[in-house]
């Protein structure tokens, strides 16, 4: 499995952020309210970031030697595809709230409710957070490159868990 590309989640994030953006003009400007998701959905995601970390702290703590038994191997390649998945879905709410932020901002002057423009903060610092989350959980998942599960030398430098 590879990991995750920094050039990947900037891309996913603008491409987001330019969907959000077209979005929030559509809806805006024809009466509608702002396509952001409910400052509850900031719950979910502080569930799916403590997730992500247990189960991430489980794989590093067999990485870091404690091998009191043995490691499942589909628990570190679902963790390993959670952490990617929770960095993906950062990178589409921080991009999707970023373009909704950017069209608020110039309504300033037209809206007396800057409501939306905090919301739309917020969730993007929770679409940071999973990013940040999901590098460090996807990290935790890499074996050293002297180790394998049998303790022999045959892994390359980076191979996952």
């Amino acid at each position: 499995m590879s990991s995750l590309r920094f050039r990947w989640l900037a891309i996913v994030g603008l491409v987001s952020g330019l969907l959000g953006w077209l979005a929030n003009w559509l809806t805006t400007r024809n009466g509608y309210g702002t396509p952001t998701l409910p400052l509850t959905s900031l719950v979910t995601t502080a569930v799916i970031i403590g997730i992500t970390l247990v189960f991430g702290r489980r794989v590093l703590r067999w990485t870091n030697g404690r091998r009191d038994r043995p490691l499942d191997p589909i628990l570190a390649t679902r963790t390993l595809v959670l952490a990617q998945a929770c960095a993906y879905a950062g990178a589409v709410s921080l991009g999707w709230h970023a373009g909704i932020f950017v069209d608020q901002v110039t309504l300033l002057a037209v809206r007396s409710s800057t409501a939306p423009l905090w919301g739309s903060v917020a969730l993007m610092v929770g679409g940071m957070v999973m990013i940040v989350v999901g590098l460090v959980v996807e990290n935790f998942c890499r074996l050293p490159p002297d180790h394998d599960a049998t303790g022999t030398a045959e892994r390359e430098e980076g191979e996952y868990a």
